[in-house]
């Protein structure tokens, strides 16, 4: 039986208590929280640094172990059938909610009152969003570039290239599948070296995020916020709690269970900085190694549930808020570009705020400035983006891994049980 760590140096704890203390930072020493923004800066690029390692050997590995390759497309198809399943519904919640509260009602606003400046630049990045320079990008000019640029759907295209090619060498192949796991094993240890760090991240990024915005910013549009943290709630306790429990296990015994990454999202506001460790941690529930590369990683790009809710309720809200009466054929319009654009936005910086101001390019009757409303406070709502896209990637791994009959049930119920918790999060660092 592990033994017991003392509550100061887990994790998960280490990291509320800088969040906590981030915080306070922030509110009560503004000038200097600001300053701790490089804090926040460098953990989050230290963990992209491993981020393509890591799909790499991890996808290369577990493709290249399956003898019927036929698998990785059938896998493949599961996935973006479910991503896109879920996905809908979570454009369809945040609709109906805004249907229902009304978050931006009362507020009056009249667009050229706003500072058109301040969403100038994103609106020229939506130009770019497109689906189709979304499939044009996920191919790399060399293989170089996918690994130097750090795009998540590049490296995965070359992984399973890789894992392919190597699953038909026979024993070569083998040989070579054995030493990219030897990579795997090394490549996890740096990363358990650098998540040691992430209080520090987490104290960087919250103070920065505090100080420079203030709890005052918040005081026009907290309605907006708090539907948005309520639509998301809803949708994971909810939706994905019913596909959980379909699945096999509870939704909030999952959550306890990745409860260290997902405080580590809530201070960096990037699920990027979990990538790795979720990964690992959906291994040890049971998932097979070749759909958690394959499933996880995709869900990224594909699977952002968190944002879709984001997105349409964003557009109902600066609808009601500037007066705009939005029929049910233009409502149906903004649900179908959202299905679309949320995709095709997704290797954009700042995908969120860039695919809303693509969505309101196709919404003449709401005034593109309107954007302007939610620039001050875009910041607060990236965490509760963040961290349902990772619940929903996460759902998503077990899910598939289950659909395809490579789901350690036995596994799965011994991670989650209570008793185990403590057990998991001492072995994991």
């Amino acid at each position: 039986m592990a033994q017991r760590r003392p509550w100061y140096s887990i994790l998960y704890v280490q990291v509320l208590i800088a969040i906590t203390c981030g915080i306070l930072l922030g509110r009560f020493a503004p000038q200097a929280a600001v300053k701790l923004k490089p804090l926040g800066d460098v953990f989050v690029a230290m963990i992209r640094m491993m981020i393509a390692p890591v799909i790499f050997c991890v996808v290369v590995q577990g493709i290249a172990s399956v003898s019927d390759l036929k698998k990785v497309g059938r896998v493949g198809v599961k996935a973006l059938l479910y991503f896109e399943i879920v996905s809908t519904l979570a454009l369809i919640l945040g609709i109906g909610v805004a249907l229902l509260l009304h978050p931006g009602a009362g507020l009056n606003i009249d667009p050229a009152t706003l500072d058109s400046k301040a969403v100038a630049g994103y609106v020229d990045r939506a130009k770019d969003a497109g689906l189709l320079a979304f499939l044009l990008n996920i191919i790399p000019r060399t293989v170089a570039e996918a690994f130097t640029k750090g795009d998540v759907l590049q490296v995965l295209f070359i992984s399973i290239l890789a894992g392919a090619a190597i699953a038909r060498m026979g024993d070569l192949g083998e040989r070579i599948t054995r030493g990219i796991a030897t990579v795997t094993t090394a490549v996890f240890a740096v990363i358990r070296i650098i998540v040691r760090a992430a209080p520090i991240g987490a104290l960087g990024g919250m103070a920065f995020t505090v100080g420079s915005y203030g709890v005052g910013s918040l005081s026009n549009l907290l309605k907006l916020i708090g539907t948005f943290y309520l639509t998301s709630f809803v949708f994971v306790v909810v939706i994905l709690g019913a596909i959980a429990y379909w699945a096999g296990f509870s939704i909030f015994r999952f959550i306890a269970y990745i409860k260290d990454e997902l405080l580590i999202v809530l201070g960096t506001s990037s699920s990027e900085t979990v990538l790795p460790d979720m990964m690992r941690k959906l291994e040890r529930l049971g998932a097979s190694r070749s759909i958690v590369g394959l499933v996880f990683p995709t869900g990224y790009s594909f699977n952002t549930d968190g944002t879709n809710i984001y997105l349409t309720l964003s557009v109902l809200f600066l609808a009601q808020a500037t007066n705009t009466h939005l029929a049910l054929g233009q409502m149906v319009g903004v649900l179908l570009f959202a299905m679309i654009a949320s995709k095709g936005a997704s290797g954009v910086t700042g995908t969120g705020f860039v695919t809303l101001a693509a969505i309101l390019a196709t919404v003449p009757a709401i005034p593109i400035q309107a954007l302007a409303l939610l620039v001050g406070i875009d910041k607060f709502m990236s965490e509760c983006r963040a961290l349902t896209n990772v619940v929903g990637n996460g759902v998503a791994t077990i899910v598939v891994s289950r659909w395809e009959g490579e789901l350690d049930t036995e596994k799965l119920q011994e991670a989650m049980a209570p008793s185990a918790k403590d057990e998991v999060t001492t072995e994991s660092k």
